[in-house]
């Protein structure tokens, strides 16, 4: 058995060591400009009206190569070192994004920074040196947030609320999701989760559970996105349901902000 608990240690200090120099080579990702971002589109309920994005960070890193954000996101909020790369994509969000007025502009940001006291102030001064309009943007946040420190993560969600910023919960129903969270946090958009969209198509289940999630997201007053679309077949069944917009592959891949302005020239459709 000896050999075996030395192998088992030794394999643990070096994922500790790999974690370590991938943590290390994350700090410095922006200002090596390997850090870019893409944008997933939402369009109307016809398929086709281009009315807001969803932000996504992307990772070229030198020694791994490109690498998903749920490869590193993790490290970094377990390492409390999420907070620089939020504020870097928000800030290159609204500076890729600034010419198109009307565009809802989302991000996502980590239940660690939800529960920081000092997230509005910064939120709110990444918005001032940029001079961008609050109103168009969302901050995404799934439960786990909420679940971390309930009157801290309310204190901030009226920060964000008072600057003009919109709050969508994300992922909904994926995993723990309260209804009684719907009730008592201020939240302006509910998106609901692509395993629900999956199925919708042809579960009575799922087509039942979406139907009382977009009933239950209006009578709260608020917008129901829904995610993960992919074929025309759930686009038929979400717009009927009366959903408010829609995103997912079957409107095109996430793509660059340079060609986000030919994407609001030309009909969704056309662009799969």
């Amino acid at each position: 058995m000896a050999p075996v608990q030395r192998r088992i240690k030794i394999n643990d200090r070096r994922g500790a060591a790999s974690e370590t120099d991938l943590l290390a080579r994350l700090a410095g990702a922006p200002e090596r400009g390997e850090f870019s971002l893409v944008y997933q589109r939402q369009v109307a309920p016809d398929g086709v009206t281009l009315v807001g994005v969803e932000t996504l960070l992307r990772w070229d890193c030198p020694t791994k190569g490109a690498m998903a954000p749920e490869m590193f996101i993790p490290l970094a909020e377990r390492h409390h070192a999420i907070a620089p790369i939020t504020r870097w994509v928000l800030d290159r969000a609204m500076a890729e994004t600034a010419e198109f007025e009307n565009l809802q502009v989302g991000f996502n940001a980590s239940a660690v920074e939800f529960t920081d006291p000092a997230f509005v102030s910064e939120i709110s001064a990444l918005i001032a040196a940029r001079r961008f309009d609050p109103s168009r943007l969302e901050i995404e946040v799934t439960e786990t947030a909420i679940l971390a420190d309930a009157e801290v993560v309310h204190r901030n969600m009226d920060g964000l609320h008072a600057l003009g910023v919109r709050i969508a919960l994300d992922d909904f129903g994926a995993g723990y999701s309260s209804l009684n969270h719907l009730r008592l946090f201020p939240f302006d958009t509910l998106k609901i989760d692509k395993a629900f969209v999956d199925e919708c198509s042809h579960s009575p289940q799922s087509a039942a559970l979406i139907n009382a999630v977009v009933g239950l997201g209006k009578a709260l007053g608020m917008k129901v996105v829904a995610e993960g679309v992919e074929i025309e077949q759930q686009l038929t069944f979400l717009r009927l349901a009366g959903v408010d917009a829609l995103q997912g592959y079957l409107f095109g891949k996430a793509i660059p902000a340079e060609r986000l302005k030919y994407a609001l020239e030309q009909p969704a459709q056309r662009l799969r």
